[in-house]
This record gives C-alpha cells, structure tokens and sequence, in this order.
C-alpha cells in the first residue's frame, strides 16, 4: 500500500483493496501470506523546498500514522520510479495499491510506476481519490468541463458520491522489512502546531459538528472568532476523507454553506486537471499582457507583504498568522492576495509561490485558483474589477480589532476597530507598527486603468449558462 495524501487507516479505499488483495493471496495459498507493506515516500528533490512548518505537521502526521499501523509504517527517501520497483522485485510484492492522484507530475509518475512493474508481472491498482467527486466526472451535458462554479455545484450534487468506505473485516499483517525512517523534524521554535493525524482530524470535524457548523455560514467571514473547521490541513494530507465530512452534513444553511465549500475545493482541482498548465500560467491568457511592477521598489514591497509591515493592519495581520502558524484564515487570504495585486501590482505567482511554501494546507489546485480568481484571471463570473479595500475589510470581519491585535503586538495599545486605522489614532504609530507603504484609493485607480488596458476579451461577461449567483453579484459590497 503506497500512501500519498491518503495518511488515514479508515475511508481508505485503496488501503481497503490491498487488504483484500493481500486476502485473497492468503486464500490462494501464496506463500508471503496475508501481508501488507504500507509505504511512503520521501521524495528528496521535493522535501528541501517545503518550510519547516509544512515539514515538522508532515512528520508529526506520519508518525500518528505509523502509530495506527502498530509502528510498521515503511518510509524510504528515494522517487517513486526507482524505489517501488525495486522493493516489489525484491520482496515478491504481488500487487501495488494506491489512490489516485489527478496532477500532470501525479499522473506521469504513476504511468512510469505501473509500465516499470508491469515488465516485472506487478500489478499496479489504483483504487479512489483524495475527493468525493474525481476530477473529470462532472461535465456539462456536451461533455465539456465547466468554467465556473455555481453551475458545477449543482450537477456535482446530482452526480453524487459514494459512502464512506468500510473498515475491512480484519486487518492484515503489516510488514516492514526495511526502513530509513521519519527526516528528522526541524526547529520550528516557538510555534505551535496543531495536532496532526487522523484521530485529531476526526476529533477537530466532531467538535465542528457539534459546536460551530450550524453557525458556519454566518461566522466563517470572521477572523476574529473560531468560525471555520481548519480540516484544510486534514483534507490536505488526506488524514480525513471529504466523503467522510459529506456523509454527516445536513440540510441547515450552515452545513449547506460548507457543503459547498468542500464543492469550490473539487472544482478547483476539476478545473486544474483539464488545465495542468494553470499551476504557473494565467487561465485567460490575456491578463499575461497586463502591466506589472518589477525592479527594487516591488521588490522590497513584495518582502514588506511577506513580512506584515505593508502598514495596513488587516492585511498585516493575516501575513503574520500565516508566517507563525503555517495557516491564514480564508477571508484574510483573500484580502491580503488582492493587496498583493491590485494595491502593489505583482503577479500571482508570487504570492502563490509564498502561501505554497509556509501553509500547512497548501493544496496546489485551491491555491493557484484562488489566487487567480483573486486576480481576475480564473474561473470567475463576478466583475473583473473586484478590489479589496483593507480598511473597509478589516472594519466589517474585525470589528473590534481582536485579531489585528493577537498577531502585531505594536498595535495593542490601540482600542476596538480603530486599530485598522492606527495612523489615525494619537500616538498610533508609536510603538514601531509602520506607516502604509501605498496609498490604497490611488492603487485601486491605477489597478483599473491597468485592467481597461487589457485587450478586449479580458473582461468578457459569463456565458449564458454560468451567470453569476446573486450572491457572487452582492461580492460587489464588500470590495471598499
């Protein structure tokens, strides 16, 4: 059983047809008998380019993993082409299981994985996906693949997804003839991380279930308060299923708002299968025309963005959550990506290149895509103009300040909401917090002329049959 973003032992598919395979050799008199090797990987190009959050949760999640596979769990430093090859010859593996992985590098590694066992008489069985709905499944009714996303909610609910996966009637015997073992974990300071696994992950989304869902659709815009599940990291890594989650959501507005969040997650990984170059490149082609700033000025704004010392505190806040926690709250994500390009004029993928390295959660379809929404140049069917104003964000999802305050200590001497305008507070500024680095009402300006500037095509209105929502039509109220 090859692991990936699967690091679970219940709602496993994959691991399920391993165990039954392993079954059915045992029934069949094979001599090895009914053994499983559970694998992962550590792939060493790969691994030295994640922050040392992302590489201290991973860690800590392999190792809940090995603890539920009785400390047999197999962790070998090598890429995927050379090493499965050669423990299955070495050990006479019969079959090789695992999920599906939809990425363009996922799939071409698989394909190389099952021709080089196949030389060998392996089978390779892929078996499920990271989601409840496959990439490619949901079309429209000529086959094509949808652009935006309400329309793709509604045929992803009609098409459905399959029940949790059972437990198998036994479990096997786990077998690990050799091991490099877990890369040692990183100093990562003073942070705290949450815990990792999949007995924390089932933990975390019963108390959400119980607690905060039904409230979800009103408290998940707010930063201030513990409004969201924070499964992303969970969902991430696969230590829980999204069908597990789908399975025990009711009908409130609450559960349905989540519901479709879960939705916007499939979609973006839908929308990134059908486009494999979107990972780096603009989904409309046009919006690479468009003007942006590079040299040392936008160099040194960029590094005051990653930092929190762009001087707007809303904005500010959420780069230090994400600098000290590896994780941002959504609504603070999406003010900060739009201060990034509208207000300081760099490309997308700077910023996604950031969010990529240092979240624990950072799942490479949900992040390009959302920073390309955000940019104006994904899958969207609000108004191309869409601005973030920090101010007006920071006054409506913070209004008493609570948050802008957890994360910089110089403003904590500022009371209630006028911590997001501290340059008009007396003495404000005082304790080193620094002034804005733009002027956001003259950015928005030049951030227009720019995007009117684009050749015509940039700014097209949806096709008739992915109209906006009224609720994607009301975003409009919270741009200024």
């Amino acid at each position: 059983m090859w692991f990936r973003r699967d690091l679970r032992i219940h709602d496993n598919p994959a691991l399920f047809a391993a165990i039954a395979g392993a079954s059915a050799d045992a029934q069949a008199g094979v001599p090895e008998d009914d053994k499983v090797l559970p694998l992962v990987l550590i792939d060493p190009v790969l691994w030295p380019t994640w922050g040392h959050l992302k590489q201290a949760y991973l860690i800590d999640s392999l190792a809940a993993l090995n603890e539920s596979l009785g400390g047999n769990l197999v962790i070998k430093h090598a890429k995927a082409q050379e090493i499965i090859p050669e423990i299955a010859a070495k050990y006479g593996i019969t079959a090789v299981h695992s999920a599906a992985d939809f990425s363009a590098y996922g799939i071409a590694r698989d394909q190389n994985v099952k021709e080089s066992l196949a030389k060998l008489g392996i089978e390779y069985e892929v078996t499920g996906s990271g989601y409840a709905v496959a990439p490619g499944r949901v079309t429209k009714d000529d086959g094509t693949p949808y652009k935006v996303y309400t329309p793709f909610y509604k045929k992803w609910l009609v098409h459905g997804w399959r029940a949790p996966a059972p437990d198998p009637t036994s479990w096997p015997k786990w077998w690990a003839p050799e091991n490099d073992g877990l890369p040692a974990r990183p100093d990562i300071g003073d942070v705290v991380l949450p815990p990792a696994g999949e007995q924390a992950a089932l933990a975390r989304w019963k108390d959400f279930l119980a607690n905060n869902v039904d409230a979800y659709d009103e408290n998940r815009n707010r930063p201030d308060l513990a409004g969201t599940s924070k499964l992303g990291t969970a969902l991430k890594w696969g230590e829980i299923h999204p069908r597990t989650l789908l399975a025990q959501l009711g009908d409130q507005q609450g559960q349905e708002v989540f519901r479709k969040e879960i939705a916007w997650r499939e979609f973006y990984a839908d929308v990134l299968f059908h486009n494999p170059d979107t990972v780096e490149n603009y989904l409309n082609p046009l919006y690479a025309q468009m003007k942006y700033d590079t040299g040392l000025v936008a160099d040194e704004r960029f590094k005051a963005w990653c930092n929190g010392l762009t001087g707007y505190p809303f904005v500010d806040a959420g780069m230090r959550q994400l600098i000290s926690e590896g994780w941002m709250h959504n609504r603070v994500r999406m003010v900060v990506a739009s201060f990034l390009i509208k207000d300081l004029h760099l490309e997308w993928q700077r910023g996604a290149h950031y969010f990529m390295e240092l979240l624990l959660d950072g799942d490479l379809a949900s992040n390009s895509h959302g920073w390309q929404w955000t940019a104006g140049c994904g899958t969207d069917a609000s108004p191309y103009y869409r601005v973030f104003n920090p101010i007006g964000q920071g006054h409506r999802f913070d209004p008493q300040g609570e948050y802008v305050r957890k994360y910089i200590p110089e403003l904590r001497h500022i009371p209630d909401g006028s911590v997001h305008e501290p340059w008009t507070v007396l003495g404000g500024l005082d304790q080193g917090y620094p002034e804005p680095i733009v002027d956001h009402a003259l950015e928005r300006k030049e951030a227009l002329a720019r995007l009117a500037a684009l050749p015509k095509g940039a700014q097209l209105p949806p096709k008739s049959d992915e109209a906006p929502t009224p609720d994607q039509a009301n975003l409009i109220h919270d741009f200024e």
